[in-house]
């Protein structure tokens, strides 16, 4: 039976804009919807506020990952335009340039000079991008998949402080939003850290963290404003 393996590494291109996405969303909606409900208005413009900052960061982490991803896309392909055409006008330049990389890796000369000729028969082109730039199936840009990841995990994570100014009674709003939103966030960043391997305390702290300091901050700006307004 083949053996087969998952890492961690094959998912590192969603997950890394499914989280970004997330802990953005609910970060930055509950900030507004705290800072808002902070100068005692009532519950329409709080309610509009939310709405407003879901569709908005949504539609930008879209266009902002998609515009970021397509820009590494477009390096990569550059990159192997580049080598194909060294391929085809200094076949055997490239083939000692292959060689040498697995000597440097620790193969002895002979036998490296035999893997890049088997694996340069077979496709010069994957061999090259693979061991010369570095590009992999799993770590290949895809800006498509990028920008729905980002706007889909942005509006979930903008839902709950939404859903609770909605719900909450408005003298409670910033306690239920920031209170809610702060827990959120350590599950996020608890979750985010068991996917990639790291310590979850420090996951979810980091994240909680900076999300206390958005929301206070926030929330200190619309109670000045709103009272001098």
């Amino acid at each position: 039976m083949a053996h087969q393996e998952k890492h961690r590494a094959e998912a590192i291109g969603w997950l890394r804009a499914a989280v970004l996405g997330a802990n953005d969303g609910l970060i930055s909606t509950s900030s507004l919807i705290v800072g808002v409900a902070a100068a005692q208005v009532s519950r329409s413009p709080i309610v509009l506020t939310g709405c407003a900052g879901l569709v908005a960061g949504a539609l930008s982490m879209a266009a902002g990952e998609y515009v970021s991803v397509s820009s590494q896309a477009d390096t990569e392909q550059a990159d192997l335009a580049r080598e194909r055409g060294e391929l085809e006008a200094a076949p055997e330049l490239e083939h000692e340039e292959l060689a040498r990389i697995y000597m440097a890796r620790g193969v002895e000369a002979g036998l490296a000079h035999q893997v890049a000729t088997q694996l340069m028969t077979h496709d010069a082109l994957a061999a090259h991008a693979r061991d010369e730039l570095g590009l992999s199936e799993i770590t290949r840009a895809r800006p498509l998949q990028a920008a729905l990841t980002s706007a889909a995990a942005f509006a979930s994570g903008a839902l709950p402080p939404v859903a609770a100014s909605w719900l909450v009674p408005v003298s409670g709003i910033s306690v239920a939003v920031a209170g809610g939103s702060l827990a959120l966030l350590a599950v996020l960043g608890a979750l985010a850290a068991r996917l990639g391997g790291a310590s979850l305390m420090r996951g979810a702290l980091r994240v909680a963290f900076w999300g206390a300091i958005a929301m206070g901050t926030t929330a200190l700006v619309g109670r000045l404003l709103g009272t001098a307004v």
